[in-house]
């Protein structure tokens, strides 16, 4: 279906889907027809049209013409199938409490004649003209009956037809008496000056001694043709209120239910007359129900009256909804829920057929316009539903213990009789019925001769007389000896009767013990199988509960995945912009620590060209490259601070931090000083380079840091930090302290770095200049930005 330009699809199952071209036949064949067998063999039977308003629901159940609907043919069927069998009129006579009383021919007779002689009008007969308007819709020409129908039995058909206005029950062949001082209604509850009738009063439902529901002083016609019943339909169909709507010219503003009510009883022995039992009469109904159409009000644009009876249907509709629910719900998880039947006037009179009395069949009426797309998915959601409810149930019907087949062989009884009179030409007027048998038994003697003796000497009638008497007693002595034999041969056609009957009931008992015992048996298992059933339907309830808690666990987990997906999303960006942000922090950093090395290897340089500048009183001697190949370790040591003072017991240093753990750094480059003071802290982690155990062990770091002074001494620098965690989980060190530790000659001369010499070589201005070159083979370099944050490296480079 297409609604606001989008393609929805929905899937919904029937027992039978029609389609937009099938003919009434068909549709009746399948749904109408198994009810009307029903209704034939005792049983009740309840139809629904059910849809949107302008669905074709009225159209489905009365037709059109030249092609009659629902109701039409289902009368057509009950008349075809009992015609024949029909009782007279008032022979059947329904009471006020939703019975039915048999009566005698003469009774009826009475009623028929008081009825005749009443002015009101009469009830529609067969011979009368058919209204043209409706003589198209009754013209069916399957003549369809029913194949199995009880010919001992004797029927008759009663229709009533009744409305569900505003949640109240009106009927529409009541007859309103005309009456001037009451104000004057037409069917659309609006006033008019020229009144034909009174607002009818609302009927009200009772309860009979059976609990099934009827609406008491309801008005029920006895019929005897199809035209008969639909002319009756058809008088109640053009009360019935209805109205112009945005959605329908013609809108049914209530609910119409048209009974038919059959009556039926068997003869009796003779196959004459009814079995005047009331025990023996069974009464059942069809129902058909024209149902109001679903509507909503903002798309009818009711107002008033018409908004009125629209919230009416729809409440209406709605508890019958509700009904069938709740008896889903019992009948599938075995509960005892009461069904609200008491909220609508309409489920309440369906209360029975929903109890189980009877055969429920329900149309849906589908319009394919997108405008009625909503509304469409409703009813069939509802009907599918519907599917899942049984509430049929057997109904025994009454045994009257009868010859089966006593009307057929009591009228060929009297065409045999009739016949052979009329062979022997003997009357064969009505007179034959009311002649005994005694009467038809002397008309085979031979007849008697006038006995009438008119003279003394007569001689010839008396011998004639005693002649014929002697005759007809010889004959009467035959026919007494031949009826002897035939009644000998009766009783022993009858003792062989009873034994056959007895031997046929002795094995019929032990077949019905049989089955007796499968049925129980089948029973048993029947049960078993329910318990079973409720047991299994109890766990897939349970595992759908639990599935639904599943379901919404992964919801909720699924949601904080992604509230956590997201926080990690803003996490890595947070990161990004700080990654960037310290990527320009280090860039910067680089770049000052790149100009301060520059600027300190200037000074360096400036150092050094001092250094080489320097003014000397006697040429500088260079060593000879012998001895440097001989000592080539020598280059890079510097001399002792005083090369010929005795040994002197050294003593340690004591730091500022020695009650705490620290990381004690000494780069394999360090050269030994020789100093009397040196850096000493107990319980240290001496290592040659940092790493991050060390580091994670202590809580105090020192850097050993050797360099060049400006004078060519050897200048010892002791780097402290502190050591704390990062918050990736690593290890940090922020410098804090340096302490220097410098040697100076007292001379103020600068010292040489190799060992002295006493006898000093000759070419002594190569060795003043080896001297500084060999002071200066050892560069100190400052770096930016190693991994324990800004520090020393060192490394040597032999010239």
């Amino acid at each position: 279906m297409f609604r606001n330009g989008e393609y929805r699809e929905t899937q919904y199952s029937f027992k039978e889907v029609f389609g937009t071209l099938v003919v009434q036949k068909e549709l009746f064949d399948v749904v109408a027809k198994p009810l009307v067998e029903d209704l034939i063999h005792g049983k009740n039977g309840l139809l629904f049209t059910y849809g949107v308003t302008g669905s074709g629901k009225t159209h489905t159940m009365t037709g059109s013409p030249g092609d009659g609907g629902l109701l039409p043919r289902c009368l057509d069927m009950i008349f075809n199938s009992i015609g024949p069998f029909q009782a007279k009129r008032f022979v059947f006579k329904l009471d006020d409490k939703n019975g039915v009383d048999v009566q005698c021919e003469v009774d009826a007779l009475l009623e028929r004649q008081k009825r005749d002689a009443m002015p009101v009008p009469k009830t529609p007969s067969g011979k009368r003209q058919i209204d043209t308007e409706i003589a198209d819709m009754i013209n069916v020409q399957d003549h369809c009956k029913v194949e199995e129908v009880d010919e001992d039995n004797v029927y008759s058909v009663f229709v009533s037809y009744i409305e569900i206005y505003n949640n109240y029950i009106y009927d529409l062949l009541e007859e309103a008496p005309f009456e001037p001082i009451k104000p004057k209604w037409n069917s659309c509850n609006t006033p008019v000056r020229n009144g034909d009738f009174i607002p009818p009063q609302s009927k009200i439902l009772r309860e009979d001694q059976n609990h099934n529901m009827y609406v008491t002083g309801c008005t029920e016609v006895e019929v005897k043709s199809t035209e008969e019943a639909f002319e009756v339909f058809w008088r109640g169909q053009k009360k019935r209120r209805i109205a112009n709507t945005q959605l329908n010219r013609e809108s049914s503003r209530s609910h119409s239910v048209f009974i038919i009510k059959l009556a039926q009883a068997p003869l009796d022995a003779d196959g004459d007359n009814v079995l005047q039992e009331k025990e023996q009469i069974t009464l059942s109904q069809l129902s058909l129900v024209d149902l109001a159409g679903s509507e909503r009000t903002n798309r009818t644009k009711a107002e008033g009256n018409r908004l009125r009876e629209a919230g009416n249907i729809n409440q209406s509709l709605m508890t019958l909804r509700t009904c069938i629910e709740v008896l889903r719900e019992n009948q599938m998880y075995g509960t005892n829920k009461m069904v609200p039947y008491r909220d609508s006037k309409l489920t309440h009179l369906f209360k029975n057929y929903f109890d189980g009395e009877g055969k429920v069949r329900m149309i849906v009426c589908v319009n394919p316009k997108a405008e009625d797309y909503e509304e469409s998915l409703q009813v069939m959601r509802f009907a599918e539903m519907t599917q899942e409810v049984e509430v049929a149930r057997p109904v025994d019907r009454p045994l009257c213990g009868l010859t089966p087949g006593r009307r057929f062989r009591n009228q060929a009884f009297r065409e045999e009789l009739s016949r052979k009179l009329e062979m022997r030409g003997g009357p064969i007027n009505g007179e034959t019925e009311e002649q005994s048998v005694s009467e038809m038994f002397l008309q085979n003697f031979p007849p008697l001769p006038a006995c009438e003796l008119l003279d003394v000497n007569d001689d010839q009638t008396l011998p004639k007389l005693i002649e014929v008497l002697e005759k007809r007693h010889k004959l009467r002595q035959m026919l007494s000896e031949e009826f002897a034999k035939n009644v000998l041969a009766f009783k022993t056609m009858l003792q062989e009767f009873d034994s056959s009957v007895v031997s046929k009931e002795n094995y019929i008992k032990g077949r019905l013990s049989e089955k007796e015992k499968t049925i129980a048996g089948q029973k048993t298992e029947l049960e078993r199988l329910e318990k079973k059933i409720k047991t299994l339907e109890y766990k897939i309830e349970i595992l759908e509960k639990t599935a639904t808690i599943y379901e919404e666990d992964k919801r909720n987990l699924q949601q904080e995945l992604e509230s956590k997906s997201q926080k990690l999303q803003r996490q890595a960006s947070d990161k990004r912009r700080l990654e960037a942000r310290f990527q320009g922090m280090v860039a910067e950093t680089t770049m000052k620590w790149e100009k301060e090395c520059l600027w300190v290897k200037d000074e360096k340089l400036k150092q050094l060209k001092a250094i080489v500048t320097e003014p000397k009183n006697e040429k500088p001697e260079r060593p000879s490259r012998e001895r440097d190949r001989e000592k080539p370790v020598q280059r890079s040591v510097s001399p002792p601070p005083v090369p010929n003072a005795p040994p002197v017991r050294l003593r340690h240093r004591r730091s500022r931090s020695a009650g705490e753990r620290w990381v004690d750094h000494k780069p394999p480059s360090n050269l030994p000083t020789e100093t009397v003071m040196q850096p000493h802290v107990p319980h240290a982690i001496t290592v040659a380079a940092a790493s991050e155990k060390a580091l994670a062990k202590c809580d105090k770091y020192m850097l050993t840091h050797q360099e060049l002074a400006s004078d060519g001494e050897i200048e010892t620098k002791l780097i402290k930090g502190d050591v704390f965690k990062t918050r990736g989980g690593g290890q940090a060190v922020q410098f804090t302290d340096i302490e220097t530790l410098k040697q100076e000659s007292p001379t103020g001369r600068k010292r040489r770095s190799s060992p002295s010499n006493p006898d000093p070589p000759e070419d002594a201005a190569d060795s003043e200049w080896t001297d500084v070159e060999t002071r200066c083979s050892v560069a100190v370099e400052m770096r930016a930005g190693s991994a324990l944050g800004p520090g020393y490296q060192h490394h040597a480079q032999p010239k």
